[in-house]
């Protein structure tokens, strides 16, 4: 594939986002931001990626003044590969974020879980445990939505199979809605 031809590739690809999911999600985030709740963002391989890259950007991106007291509480739970490599050996790697969120999450925080297929056993188990503990769940996928789209109570849904273009359009939404945030809250 040429150059010109992926990137009209990727054009009629990025009509697929619903505007209307990513504002859901955008206000699902100002919740809370404004009720102070943790948000925690999981993902496998390059969903790992983006789930650090956009935690990043929520925590420290958003309200870059380190003299501002409120700010978004963000974590990628990809990121503490001590418990991961604990828990995967111990227990399991269906249960790597199941058991972080049993450490660190409260009711009422919010789970984003950004994951391709959307049936990846150790998100899936983290959906329900964050079901069962009335926390918020949004569900980033793409191909046909998977589990994960199912139980999401915000879905943002690229119905598409193609990993790389998926994941590509993911980082594409989360920079647009730090954007977002960056105008809306100061």
């Amino acid at each position: 594939m040429e150059i010109a031809e992926y990137l009209k590739y990727v054009e009629d690809s990025l009509k697929l986002i619903n505007k209307d999911d990513v504002e859901k999600f955008v206000d699902m985030l100002k919740d809370a931001y404004e009720k102070n709740k943790m948000i925690f963002i999981i993902g496998n391989g390059g969903s790992s990626a983006i789930a650090s890259h956009f935690a990043q950007d929520l925590a420290k991106g958003v309200i870059p003044d380190m003299n501002t007291e409120k700010r978004f509480k963000a974590l990628s739970l990809t990121d503490n590969m001590p418990f991961i490599t604990a828990v995967a050996n111990d227990d399991g790697y269906e249960n790597v974020f199941a058991s972080q969120l049993k450490t660190y999450s409260n009711e009422g925080d919010l789970l984003i879980i950004i994951s391709g297929s959307g049936n990846s056993p150790n998100v899936i188990s983290a959906a329900k445990y964050a079901k069962e503990k009335k926390m918020k769940l949004a569900g980033i996928t793409g191909f046909d939505g998977g589990k994960l789209k199912k139980l999401s109570d915000i879905s943002i849904h690229i119905e598409m199979n193609d990993y790389c273009t998926v994941e590509s359009i993911h980082t594409i939404i989360l920079h647009y809605v730090i954007l977002h945030l960056k105008e809306e809250i100061k």
